[in-house]
């Protein structure tokens, strides 16, 4: 694990915003077994993986360079499938990102203590849309910026400046949890706290040194 997400036992002073990245942190996102379950035969499974989730082409889409259907075209060219079966690949990677709810009881949980939370996620912004309507927590946030829509991606760190300034967060006072290290060692030089989210029960933990303390419960 790395150094920047070690508990310290001197409880910091408390933050004033936690920024969480979407997914695998609230959202559950595993490229392998998206590819598993879209394709039985393996070759297909190898294309797809080097075609579309691991070439170069999925990092332009989380940063809104193309569109879906130029995303779709460019997909269906470079495999040599129909376009109508990049499109239920899409609608199939919208399917897969289900929420994560033992974090998102972290997110509820720092709301009630009354701790802003916000978002930053890496995402097309027409995944992000699709997700908007399908899931209801998203009311929760004071703030979400996605990478596809504001045309920058983690972990350039014009994205963070972005996201303090739209919101007026000063980074020192403001903790960002991401699974991805680079994300977290550029947060860290701009003077955010980090957590390096491997687990729930790991992010809980060495959130807690850094919240107000939980309101106490009427009659205790």
């Amino acid at each position: 694990m790395s150094t920047l997400s070690t508990v310290s036992t001197v409880r910091s002073a408390p933050v004033r915003g936690v920024i969480f990245d979407f997914g695998g942190v609230l959202l559950r996102w595993q490229p392998e077994e998206i590819i598993a379950r879209f394709y039985a035969e393996e070759a297909l499974r190898t294309l797809l993986r080097e075609s579309v989730l691991k070439h170069a082409d999925w990092i332009e889409i989380d940063r809104g360079t193309f569109s879906e259907e130029a995303a779709i075209e460019r997909f269906a060219a470079r495999m040599g499938r129909p376009p109508e079966e990049m499109r239920r690949l899409m609608r199939h990677i919208e399917d897969s990102l289900i929420p994560m709810t033992d974090t998102l009881d972290i997110v509820s949980d720092l709301v009630r203590r009354g701790v802003p939370v916000y978002g930053l996620s890496n995402m097309a912004a027409w995944i992000f849309a699709a997700l908007e309507r399908r899931y209801t927590h998203w009311g929760q946030f004071r703030g979400i910026v996605i990478s596809g829509e504001v045309k920058l991606i983690k972990p350039d760190p014009q994205i963070f400046h972005l996201i303090a300034g739209r919101y007026g967060l000063v980074p020192a006072e403001t903790l960002f949890i991401d699974d991805h290290l680079p994300n977290i060692d550029c947060a860290r030089r701009l003077g955010f706290r980090t957590i390096h989210f491997s687990d729930a029960r790991q992010c809980a933990r060495e959130l807690d040194p850094h919240l107000p303390p939980a309101p106490r419960t009427p009659g205790a």
